[in-house]
C-alpha cells in the first residue's frame, strides 16, 4: 500500500482526501459522458451532411451534362475544372467515413449483430490493423508446420480432423477480422475477401470428409499443396509488408492497406517475382479440382464431400488465376499507353 494510516486523526485525513478526489472523479466522469454526448452529436451531424452533399453532387454532375451541349470553349474549362473536383470527392467522403459510425454489413450482422465496429483514432485503427497482419503471419507458420506434421510425420485421421478445423477457424476469423477493416478504411478488393469466405467452405467440407479409401487417395496432394500455400503466403507477407512500407512512406499508399495473398497493382514495384509462385499455385488449384472430379466418376465413390471440394477448388482457381491476369493486362495497357503518348 502506497499508504497505510495507523491512527484515527490519520484515517480521516485520508477519508477527507479520498473524498475531494471523489468529487473530482465524479465532475471528470460527468464531463466525459457529455462530451460522448457532443460528439454522438457531431456524427450524426457528419454522416447527414455526408449523405446531402452526396446527393447534390450526383444531381449536380447530371445538370452539367445536359448544360455541356450549349457551352462555348471558356464556360466548357470551367465545367471540367468542376467535373474534376467532383471526381476527388467520393475518395475525401470516403476517409470521413472511415472515422464515423455505420452500420454493419449483412455479414458483420449476422456474426456481431447491431454493435458498432469503428475506431474513432488513428492509432486504434493502426494497432488493429497491424494485429491483423501478425495473426496471419503466425498462424501461416502454425498451419505449415501442421500440415507438414501431418504429411510426413503422423498419418492419423483425428489429426488431419483437427488441422481442417484450424483452417475453418482461421478462414472465419480472418473474413471478420477483413470486414471490420473495411469498416474503417481499408479498400480489400473483392476477390481477395470472398476467397476467404470460399476456403471456409472447402476446410468445411475436408473436415466432414469421412476416412475411407477416396480421401487416402487425395490426401498427401491436399497436405503437400497446404505446404506449398503456406509457404506462398509466408513469401507474399514478407515482401509485400516491406512494399507497403515504403509505398507509404513516399505517400503512395493509404495507411489501411494489407498484404493479401494474390497480387494487386502497386505490387508491380519489386514484387513481380512472385508471380510464377502465385500462378503455380493457381493451377494446383485447377489440378486438385481436376483430381477430385476424376475420383467422382469411380464406381467406389460414394461421399459427396469429393464433389464439393471439386467444385471449390474450381471456383478458387477461377477467381485467383482471372483476378491475377487481369491485374497483369491492366498494368501491360497502362504501360502500352504511357509508351505511346511518350
Amino acid at each position: 500500500m502506497l499508504f497505510s494510516p495507523s491512527g484515527i486523526s490519520e484515517c480521516v485525513q485520508e477519508w477527507n482526501d479520498l473524498e475531494k478526489d471523489y468529487q473530482h472523479v465524479q465532475e471528470t466522469h460527468r464531463l466525459y459522458k457529455q462530451k460522448l454526448e457532443e460528439v454522438s452529436k457531431l456524427q450524426e451531424s457528419c454522416t447527414t451532411a455526408i449523405t446531402r452533399q452526396r446527393k447534390k453532387l450526383k444531381d449536380l454532375t447530371v445538370s452539367l451534362e445536359e448544360c455541356k451541349e450549349k457551352l462555348n470553349p471558356e464556360e466548357m474549362n470551367v465545367i471540367d475544372g468542376i467535373q474534376e473536383s467532383i471526381r476527388d470527392r467520393p475518395n475525401v467522403f470516403f476517409e470521413m467515413e472511415s472515422f464515423l459510425p455505420k452500420k454493419n454489413g449483412l455479414y458483420l450482422s449476422l456474426v456481431l449483430g447491431n454493435v458498432n465496429v469503428t475506431l474513432l483514432n488513428k492509432q486504434s485503427k493502426f494497432a488493429y490493423k497491424d494485429e491483423y497482419e501478425k495473426f496471419k503471419l503466425i498462424l501461416t507458420v502454425i498451419l505449415f508446420v501442421f500440415s507438414f506434421t501431418c504429411r510426413f510425420v503422423v498419418s492419423y485421421r483425428a489429426l488431419d480432423a483437427l488441422f481442417n478445423f484450424l483452417l475453418v477457424w482461421y478462414y472465419c476469423t480472418l473474413t471478420i477480422r477483413e470486414s471490420i477493416l473495411i469498416s474503417n478504411g481499408s479498400r480489400i478488393k473483392g476477390w481477395w475477401v470472398f476467397h476467404h469466405y470460399v476456403s471456409t467452405f472447402l476446410s468445411g467440407v475436408m473436415l466432414t470428409w469421412p476416412e475411407g479409401k477416396l480421401y487416402q487417395m487425395f490426401r498427401s496432394q491436399f497436405l503437400t499443396y497446404c505446404l506449398y500455400q503456406r509457404f506462398v503466403q509466408f513469401l507474399q507477407y514478407y515482401y509485400q509488408s516491406g512494399c507497403l512500407y515504403r509505398l507509404r512512406a513516399l505517400g503512395e499508399r493509404h495507411n489501411m492497406d494489407l498484404t493479401v495473398e494474390g497480387f494487386q497493382s502497386w505490387m508491380w514495384r519489386g514484387l513481380t517475382f512472385l508471380l510464377p509462385f502465385l500462378f503455380f499455385g493457381h493451377f494446383w488449384q485447377l489440378y486438385n479440382g481436376v483430381t477430385l472430379f476424376r475420383m467422382a466418376q469411380l464406381p467406389e465413390c460414394k461421399e459427396w464431400q469429393v464433389v464439393m471440394c471439386g467444385c471449390s477448388y474450381l471456383a478458387l482457381f477461377m477467381g485467383n488465376f482471372f483476378t491475377t491476369l487481369g491485374v497483369v493486362y491492366q498494368k501491360y495497357m497502362n504501360n502500352q499507353d504511357k509508351s505511346k503518348s511518350l
